[in-house]
Parts: structure tokens; sequence; C-alpha cells
């Protein structure tokens, strides 16, 4: 294990939930203080050699500092498992400096690039599956979480949807819910909020489905088309609204002939103050994504 994986931590290591490693594995955890741009510059140095990992953690307002680091990382073909918690705006005590908004910048790098996925997973049990199949996979890895808790994902019939035998696949998107009237796509914090919207507008006879989309910066092609050949597709995140999946999504669906009914929704002003309320204020709640559905569906 020492030879093979390092952990470099940012002084938080309760907020980001690398003390669990450090209490268990502390043989190799480092303590490295608040720095983030050295800490992830160690983290891939360490990984630089094959079938090494390195592993970095903290909040996801602080990526931007890391931009240049993640870039030359890449370059080196460095192995780095990186976690971001404190994504989005949910349950945010800090407000407005410490969104974790721009996450899709890690994603910087060129087409030909050496391997970068970015993942938010929806819910712990899915966190899980995502982490357990992705930890050894070579190149630049980032698992994004939340600083709220948030509650199992559920099927129709009520049992937990990443639970049992589930397997997370990476780069393929999930149908939580099927519908004939178009789909929502959400990540994330927002999917079972997005699912509470699918169940209420289904309950009013608007059939719309909800997909879930773990891994931000793949492309599906078969959820894509399946998606785009609906009457309405809508993103719902919690990410800028400039710069998330939603400014990419519209582009995507374009360049494939597919013109469904389209529009996306993220964090577009400040929130100072509150902590659920933040959700409601950026128009991201479940009675927000039904307005926003019902508006694109006439």
């Amino acid at each position: 294990r020492v030879e093979k994986v390092r952990v470099i931590d940012s002084d938080l290591e309760g907020s980001c939930g690398l003390k669990k490693i450090h209490d268990a594995y502390p043989e190799i955890f480092i303590s490295s203080g608040i720095m983030e741009r050295g800490n992830f510059s160690a983290a891939a140095g360490f990984g630089m050699a094959a079938g090494k990992q390195g592993v970095f953690g903290t909040f996801s307002a602080f990526l931007e500092m890391t931009i240049s680091e993640i870039t030359m990382a890449r370059l080196n073909n460095s192995n780095v498992l990186s976690h971001y918690s404190h994504s989005g705006i949910d349950d945010m005590a800090d407000n407005t400096c410490h969104f974790g908004l721009n996450n899709m910048f890690a994603d910087n790098g060129l087409s030909d690039g050496y391997a970068t996925n970015l993942y938010f997973p929806a819910d712990p049990n899915q966190m899980k599956a995502c982490v357990d199949s992705i930890f050894f996979d070579p190149g630049l890895r980032f698992v994004f979480s939340t600083r709220s808790k948030v509650p199992m994902i559920l099927d129709e019939n009520g049992a937990e949807f990443f639970g049992g035998d589930y397997k997370f696949v990476p780069g393929k998107d999930e149908v939580i819910r099927e519908g004939t009237q178009g789909y929502i796509v959400a990540f994330g914090e927002s999917l079972y909020r997005a699912l509470d919207a699918v169940e209420r507008l289904k309950q009013e006879g608007i059939d719309v489905g909800l997909i879930n989309k773990p891994t931000l910066n793949v492309i599906d092609e078969d959820m894509l088309q399946k998606v785009g050949s609906s009457p309405m597709v809508l993103v719902v995140e919690s990410f800028n609204r400039k710069t998330g999946l939603g400014s990419r999504y519209g582009s995507w669906l374009l360049e494939r002939g597919l013109t469904p009914k389209f529009a996306h929704i993220g964090t577009h002003k400040e929130g100072c103050g509150g902590l659920w309320e933040q959700f409601p204020h950026q128009g991201l709640d479940p009675l927000g994504i039904m307005a926003k559905v019902k508006e694109l569906l006439g």
C-alpha cells in the first residue's frame, strides 16, 4: 500500500472525508496544511509512475486555484484521484465565496489529452460504487460531493436505485424515470430534487422522465440520442449556469442534429445567508424545476 498510494491533505481531512483514510492507514497519509496548489502537485508527482495513485482532497471552491497544476499533471500522465467536497450551493454556510460552481474547469485538456473524468454521484450508494469502480483507473479523476446530506435515490417500487448489485459504469448515463414528453437531466444533489419534481409533474399528468448523468464530461451517445429525440430537454444543476453541464449539453445535441426544446438552469446569482434556502433562491428546488418544465412545454 505504501508503494502504491499516497494521500495528501490540505488541512481539511474532517470536512472532505479523508480522516477515515488517515485513521485506517496513517502510513500513507500526509497532513500538508493549507496549500492546495502544492498539495495537488505533490499528489500528481507521486502518481507519475504507472500503478501509483496520488489522492488529493479539498473544497470545490478551491478547484480554480489548481487549474495550472491540473494541466501539468495531465501533460505528465499522472494518476490522481481528487475529491472536491462542498460542491454546488446546498447547505453552504459560508455563502457565495464557498460555492463550488466552476468544477467543469477541471476538464481543461485537449481532446486527445490524458484521461480526465469528472464524477458527481447522486447519493451515498452511488458514491461508494463510483469510487470502487474508478480507484485504480489511470489518469486524472475528479469526484465531487456536497456539504449537505442527500437522501437515497429510490426506484418506482421504493427500492434503493443504487443499492443491491448495482455497478457503476464510468461514462454511462442512467434512466431514473421514463417519460414521453421529454427529459430532465441532472446529477449530484440536484437529482433528488429533480426526481421530486418529476413525480409531482406525473401526478399532474405531465409525463417527463429523469436522467442521471454522474460522469459529467463524457458523452453517452446512446442516451444523448434517446434524450435528444424527445420533445424537451431541461438540464438542472447547481454549478455555474455559465460554465456547467448545461452550457455544453445544448451544443452536444445540435452537433448531432437533435433539436428538442432545450433549457438549462443552474446557479446564476449570489446567495448570502441561508443553508437549504440556496436552492429555491436560485430556482432549483422542485417547484422551480416544475415551473421551467411547464414553460418549455408551453
